[in-house]
């Protein structure tokens, strides 16, 4: 199987792709972070492979998802773990906090999971999509900010729709 996999420079990005390495499949991982992307998708061996790219751009997660398929032939699987946040009150979010977590952690996910989709459909084989959510997205107090909670709050629901619609296509999606 072929997994892309977006965040990877760092934390749960990084552990994703080894454990989807270590679990026999081709990993395509993707960060705006170059320098740390590469050295973790080279540390994972020649099952692993990096492209530079920012999900918050609509044209290059949809060029994320065509490269893969390109290169790789098909893509199963896409973990949707590229977020961002920054500890904040609720007056110190500004606008440009604001566009910044949502543009990524919204908009980003969303036209990544459909264009995954699409090629997943088109394909006729079906596949897998993760979203990564937050508890803050459910309320949670200790979130770093109402912005944030919020995202991860649309992250929830539109798995959910997601999940009913994309169905007929044996997509599986969760969050």
């Amino acid at each position: 199987r072929t997994a892309l996999i977006t965040g990877i420079a760092a934390g749960m990005g990084t552990a994703f792709a080894k454990a989807f390495v270590e679990a026999g499949a081709t990993v395509v991982g993707t960060d705006i972070d170059e320098a740390n992307g590469r050295a973790v998708m080279d540390d994972l061996g020649p099952a692993a492979h990096f492209l530079l790219g920012d999900v918050a751009r609509t044209e290059e997660a949809e060029g994320l998802v065509r490269q893969v398929v390109d290169e790789h032939g098909r893509l199963d699987i896409l973990v949707n773990n590229a977020g961002v946040t920054k500890s904040l009150g609720f007056f110190d979010v500004t606008e440009a906090d604001w566009d910044r977590i949502n543009a990524v952690n919204n908009r980003g996910l969303f036209f990544l999971m459909q264009a995954t989709a699409r090629s997943m459909r088109d394909a006729g084989t079906g596949g897998r999509i993760i979203n990564v959510a937050s508890i803050a997205g459910k309320g949670y107090r200790g979130t770093s900010n109402v912005a944030y909670a919020g995202t991860k709050g649309s992250v929830i629901a539109m798995t959910r729709i997601s999940a009913q619609q994309l169905a007929r296509y044996d997509i599986n999606v969760n969050a």
